[in-house]
């Protein structure tokens, strides 16, 4: 039986992929930054649905000042990140920019064993060289 964790994790990469390609027709004529302003208030709208939907509200007062900080800056990354990301899908292929953004698995993985202090293995290190190339195959 497949973990709920794994099926989460695909239906993430379709939607992150659909994502990008609804995002390079989206924004074919606005200005970038205009763009990841809409989107960004698309997906506030619709996080905060869920959670008064579902109740979890009332949780926010139970958040530590750790978690507050970490969320906030998570929160900053996330923002450069697609302001930079909607620049250059506007400016290049998708086909190209799409792999490139995607190396952040790269560098997710490496933050994971520094800061995170995750154990390193021979496959991920296989792996994380594998998506190196992948990626600079699909770009060169």
């Amino acid at each position: 039986m497949i973990k709920m964790w794994v099926l989460y994790a695909f239906l993430s990469a379709f939607f992150a992929a659909l994502t990008s390609i609804l995002a390079k027709i989206g924004i074919e004529n606005v200005n970038s930054n205009l763009a990841v302003a809409i989107r960004t208030a698309v997906v506030l709208g619709l996080a905060c649905g869920i959670v008064f939907a579902t109740g979890k509200h009332s949780e926010i007062a139970t958040i530590d000042g750790k978690s507050w900080l970490f969320l906030i800056l998570s929160g900053v990354a996330t923002g450069v990140s697609w302001l930079f990301y909607y620049k250059a899908l506007q400016m290049g292929e998708a086909s190209k920019v799409i792999p490139i953004d995607k190396f952040s698995l790269v560098f997710g993985m490496v933050l994971a064993f520094i800061v995170l202090k995750e154990t390193i293995t021979a496959k991920t290190i296989i792996g994380g060289i594998l998506i190196t190339l992948g990626t600079l195959i699909l770009v060169l």
